[in-house]
This record gives structure tokens, sequence and C-alpha cells, in this order.
């Protein structure tokens, strides 16, 4: 299994080596924006094709007759003519098994489909949720399935928790995903739910929390049961009445700016969801000009918290590991950084 992290740095050797890629695993795990964002890395195209929304006559193309009287395909228009990029097609294994082989000779050298070739600055990445999934894929072909080098998708918390910081995930629900990490996916396909935990659910139900709609609410009668809805409706009844639970933990910090101006006065949370609030609400200010009291402050904290508040800040701005109050942590610290 590769996290998301080493499944961008395979794709960066592989995209320019022209050889096709299948992206495996589970539903809502990050799978198409990791091929996204190494097509960003590498500074070309991506198209994004949903192969099982077509049939074979859409891959191939349409048959016309030229001037001189002989049968030619009219080719897709979504398929690139010119420059670099990768042609990601998506859900790969949940097309009709004719889709799927309407792609073979398109990822293997050289590259063409019919009359179509594909570009030279262009490879070919797919992705698709496994069969244990019962996402009612399509058992793949030995043949299609030797032309990829296959890899396994698997999430991973630190390296969502700083994709969280980057992306403006509301930073009560990183703090709660710190807190219960096996909620970041939580996906039993023999339950067949329709609702349930995964990064992509919780990035949904943050664009939620931060549009300020549930806090217009606050004090209505029925308050409580609207922002359940909102939330179990992404992730599902059980771990909705654990982020409410755990939001009220939240909502009731002490003040995050007293703590950064009184980082040796303010008050140390005893309880462990507050703790993971209180870190992760500091460490998704960190800046230059705030780590001088969040070391200070993180002084004070039982180990595992310091180094996580610390860490997290890391995560947040990589530019506090050239501040001197970094480094005088880090040295103290030297042996959780190894």
């Amino acid at each position: 299994m590769a996290t998301p992290k080493k499944v961008a740095e395979m794709l960066q050797i592989l995209v320019p080596l022209r050889q096709s890629v299948f992206v495996w695993g589970p539903p809502g795990v990050g799978k198409s924006d990791v091929v996204a964002q190494v097509a960003r890395g590498l500074g070309v195209r991506m198209i994004d094709i949903r192969a099982n929304l077509l049939d074979p006559v859409d891959i191939r193309g349409l048959p016309h007759i030229n001037g001189n009287g002989q049968a030619h395909w009219a080719t897709p228009s979504f398929f690139p003519t010119e420059g670099k990029g990768i042609l990601f097609l998506d859900e790969l294994n949940t097309a009709p098994p004719l889709s799927q082989n309407a792609f073979l000779q398109l990822t293997i050298p050289p590259f063409q489909l019919g009359e179509y070739q594909l570009p030279e600055g262009w490879s070919v990445v797919a992705a698709g949720n496994r069969e244990t999934d019962r996402v009612h894929a399509s058992r793949m072909s030995s043949a299609l399935a030797n032309r990829f080098m296959h890899i396994n998708f698997d999430v991973d918390l630190d390296e969502w928790v700083e994709w969280a910081f980057q992306n403006d995930v509301v930073p009560e629900l990183i703090a709660f995903i710190r807190a219960r990490p096996k909620l970041l996916h939580s996906f039993d396909p023999a339950k067949n739910e329709k609702r349930f935990p995964t990064p992509r659910s919780w990035n949904f139900t943050s664009d939620t929390l931060k549009t300020g709609a549930i806090k217009s609410l606050q004090g209505t009668f029925d308050n409580r049961n609207i922002e359940f809805d909102l939330i179990s409706g992404r992730v599902g009844d059980g771990p909705a009445l654990e982020l409410l639970s755990f939001l009220k933990t939240f909502r009731s910090l002490p003040d995050i700016n007293y703590i950064l101006q009184n980082p040796s006065k303010a008050d140390v949370p005893k309880s462990p969801d507050a703790m993971y609030a209180t870190c992760t609400a500091l460490a998704s200010r960190a800046a230059k000009k705030t780590i001088d009291a969040i070391i200070e402050y993180s002084d004070r904290l039982k180990r595992e918290f310091s180094v996580l508040l610390v860490m997290d800040s890391v995560r947040k701005d990589k530019n506090i590991t050239y501040t001197d109050a970094f480094t005088r942590w880090a040295s103290k610290n030297a042996e959780v950084l190894i």
C-alpha cells in the first residue's frame, strides 16, 4: 500500500517515462486529486475522462467516408492532439468490458487507437475502486491489466493533516480527526452504506462548517438537529454524533489569541479532546510571528501533545523550521525527528 505522497512520487517518475499506471483504492480517498496534483507539479495538462460513461463507439469514434470514398474514424474531441499531459481514465474498471477493451491499444506503445495517435508528450493514468469495495466493478481482462503498472492507494493521517492545513479545512475538523484517527476513512463494503467517513466527505463537511450557515442557527430551537443532519448526511450518524460532541469541546476552548499573547500563563486543558482541539487551533495559526509563543506553550504540555503541536505547526507552515525557536525545540527533541 502506498500513501498519497508515495503515489505522487511514483507517478512523477512513471508519467515522464510514459508507463501506463493504474491507481487502486477505496471510494473517497483522493485518487483523482493526487493525479491532478502530479499534473500541476509536472507543469502539464490533465484530461479527465470518466471511462464508465463511455460506450466503445464513443472511444473509437464514428466512421465517415472521405473524398476518396474510403472509411475513416472521426477521433473524439476529448482526446489530446498536441502538447504534454496526463490522459486520466477514471473509473476504468467500472466501465463495461467492451469499453475497457477499447482502450487496449492506447495504454502501451505506440499508444494508438485505430487511426488516432496519442501525442508524444502524453501518458495514460487510470484509477478505480477495488472489486472488494462492491462498486459494480467489471473484472478487468488480463490483457488490459498487464499493460499497467499497478499502485494500491491508502490514506495516511499525517499526510491528510498536512493537506488539510494547506487546503483551508476548518481547524475543529482537523482536531477531531486527530483525536479519532480511525474515522478519517471508515468504509465497510459489507454494510452497503450510502454515508460513511472518507477524506472527501470530511472535506465537504468542512465546507459546510465554514460557511457560517450553521453558526447563524445558533440559539434556534432545532439548531442541533439541523447541524446533525447536515453532518450525518455526509459521514453517517455515528461519526456525526462524535463530531458534534467534539465541537462542543472545541467551541468552549480558551481564546487562542490569549494563548498566543500569554503562552506562559494561559490555562492548559486537562481532557485529551480539549488538548487535541487546542493544539490544532494553535497549529492552524502557525507562522514565523507566532512560533515563539507556540513553542513556549508547547513546553508546558505533555510530551506527546508538545510534539503534536509543533509538528502540526510545521505541516501548516514549513517556514517556521528556519526560526530560532524551532531550532531550540528541535535540539531538545532530536529523537522524535529521526
